[in-house]
C-alpha cells in the first residue's frame, strides 16, 4: 500500500490543530475560573469551553483542531491566544502555523557561507563561533568553536546538526552542564524557529531521525513547547580544560537566508579566557594556520 502523502499546507493545518490541542489540555479549568465536577475526565479544558471563552463556534473550533481547511482571522487567532493564555513566543508560533503575519515561504536553496562571513568568523579568535542554517546544520565554524565543542569537520550530514548533537552525542551530553534543562530549551527554540518550514522534507526527515535516535526527543517533541532563541550564559565542562562559562547570542545574517551566526564570549568566571587560550595553543599547527 502506498504511503499517504500530505501537502505542506495539510501538514501546517495538522500541526496547528495539534498545537491548539496541546495548549488546551495544558490549561486547567481552575486557572480560568471554571468549576469542575468529580466526573470530569478531559485533561485541561474542553473544546466547547475554549470556543466559549474565545467567542467562536464549538463546531468551527473542533474543525480547527482537526486540521480542516478553515482560515481563522487575525481577530479570532488573537481571541484564541487570550483564551489559551499563550505567551508571546507561543502566540507568534500560532500565528505562523495559521499562515498569518508570516514572511513569504522561501524555496529551500543550497546554503552557502560567503567569504566575507568566513573572514569575520575566523577573526573571532577568542570567541567560539559558528554559522547555522535554517535547519540548524553547522555550516562553518572557527578554531575556538572546534577547541571547545569538538571538531565539526569529523562529522557529516545530519551528525553536524545542533539538535542531533545535543540529543545524540555522548560528548555533548557530558560537555553541557545542566544538559536536560538546556536540551529542553534547544528543542523548544528549534520548534519555534522551524514553524515556517512545517512540511519541508528536510525538516521532516530530521525529525523522523531524531524520533528514532533519542528517547528524550521522542518524549518531548509531542509536547509542542516553544521558546525564543537561545541567549544568555552557557556553562560547559570541557574534558581537558574543565569548567568554563560563556555568554552566547544568536545573530541573524541579513542576506535573505535563515542563516545565523552563534557567538560565545568567554567570561572571567571559571578562568574561562585563560583556559580557552590554552586550548587554542594546544591545537595542531595545521589547524591554527588554516
Amino acid at each position: 500500500m502506498d504511503a499517504v502523502t500530505h501537502s505542506p499546507e495539510d501538514s501546517r493545518r495538522r500541526e496547528l490543530g495539534a498545537f491548539l490541542r496541546s495548549r488546551r489540555e495544558r490549561l486547567s479549568p481552575a486557572e480560568i475560573g471554571i468549576a469542575t465536577g468529580a466526573r470530569r475526565r478531559t485533561p485541561g479544558l474542553r473544546r466547547e469551553e475554549v470556543a466559549m471563552i474565545a467567542g467562536v463556534g464549538t463546531t468551527w473550533y473542533t474543525w480547527l483542531e482537526q486540521g480542516r481547511d478553515v482560515r481563522p482571522s487575525v481577530e479570532v487567532l488573537t481571541a484564541l491566544c487570550e483564551a489559551l493564555r499563550l505567551d508571546a513566543v507561543e502566540k507568534r508560533h500560532l500565528f505562523i502555523l495559521a499562515g498569518r503575519q508570516q514572511p513569504e515561504r522561501r524555496v529551500a536553496a543550497p546554503e552557502k557561507v560567503d567569504g566575507t562571513l568566513l573572514h569575520m568568523l575566523q577573526s573571532l579568535v577568542l570567541q567560539p563561533a559558528y554559522v547555522v542554517g535554517r535547519r540548524w546544520d553547522v555550516l562553518a565554524w572557527n578554531d575556538a568553536a572546534a577547541a571547545v565543542f569538538g571538531d565539526y569537520s569529523l562529522l557529516e550530514g545530519d551528525a553536524r546538526n545542533i539538535v542531533h548533537l545535543v540529543f545524540t552525542s555522548p560528548h555533548h551530553r557530558r560537555l553541557l552542564i545542566d544538559w536536560e534543562e538546556l536540551a529542553r530549551v534547544v528543542l523548544a527554540s528549534f520548534r519555534a524557529e522551524s514553524a515556517k518550514y512545517v512540511g519541508d522534507p528536510d525538516f521532516e526527515r530530521l525529525i523522523a531521525l531524531m524520533m528514532r535516535s533519542s528517547p528524550e526527543f521522542r518524549d518531548w517533541w509531542p509536547r509542542r513547547d516553544v521558546a525564543r532563541r537561545l541567549t544568555g550564559v552557557k556553562h560547559v565542562r570541557h574534558p581537558t580544560a574543565g569548567a568554563m562559562a560563556f555568554e552566547h547570542m544568536s545573530l541573524s545574517i541579513d542576506d535573505g537566508s535563515d542563516m545565523r551566526l552563534i557567538v560565545y564570549t568567554p567570561l572571567p568566571e571559571q578562568n574561562s579566557i585563560a583556559k580557552l587560550r590554552k586550548l587554542l595553543e594546544a591545537q595542531p599547527a595545521e589547524r591554527r594556520s588554516a
